[in-house]
């Protein structure tokens, strides 16, 4: 992915505080999932662990992605044409060994032009793999604490500019 992705969890973190145990019993630490763009750690069962002798690494209870210097508003004001998505919804995995998942945008898709928000466009139906996606990434934004509304875990995110977000068809989802 980008040099510039980094995502960690973190238990502990003032702005991110999550559970200190995970929900099989085991200690959440710190843990660098990816750094400067390279998959450090993955979670894993005790079970795997075990048979692989990779160590146990439980699912987080929340994800940090460090962001750049920049505001929502810098983000758009740079944007020559562009879709502002501001929620995603229904995302399933399409297929598992590419990460390629599909999904809907949800409550707010405006088209920007010369770097304003011109009007709202009918929602859309995507399939992207975040591991593409996120070596397309043009600015990173300034992150902010955001709720899945789908598994109401916490994440502390920031927006993202991407070139070539695949768009596969209009959808009339509300």
């Amino acid at each position: 992915m980008d040099a510039r992705v980094n995502i960690y969890s973190d238990p502990w973190n003032p702005e991110l505080p999550t559970s200190t145990w995970s929900g099989d019993g085991r200690p959440q630490q710190k843990v660098n999932w990816i750094e400067k763009g390279v998959v450090k750690n993955l979670y894993s069962s005790r079970y795997w662990a075990q048979k692989t002798g990779i160590k146990a690494i439980p699912y987080p209870g929340g994800a940090i992605m460090q962001g750049g210097t920049k505001s929502l508003e810098e983000l758009i004001k740079g944007t020559e044409k562009g879709i502002l998505v501001t929620r995603l919804w229904y995302i399933r995995t399409v297929d598992p060994q590419t990460l390629l998942l599909t999904g809907l945008t949800r409550d707010g898709t405006f088209y920007i032009e010369n770097g304003e928000i011109k009007f709202p466009v009918k929602n859309f139906r995507f399939n992207e793999s975040p591991i593409i996606m996120l070596n397309n990434l043009d600015e990173i934004g300034i992150a902010e604490r955001t709720v899945s509304a789908e598994s109401e875990a916490n994440y502390l995110l920031p927006p993202l500019r991407i070139r070539d977000f695949t768009f596969t068809s209009l959808s009339d989802a509300v």
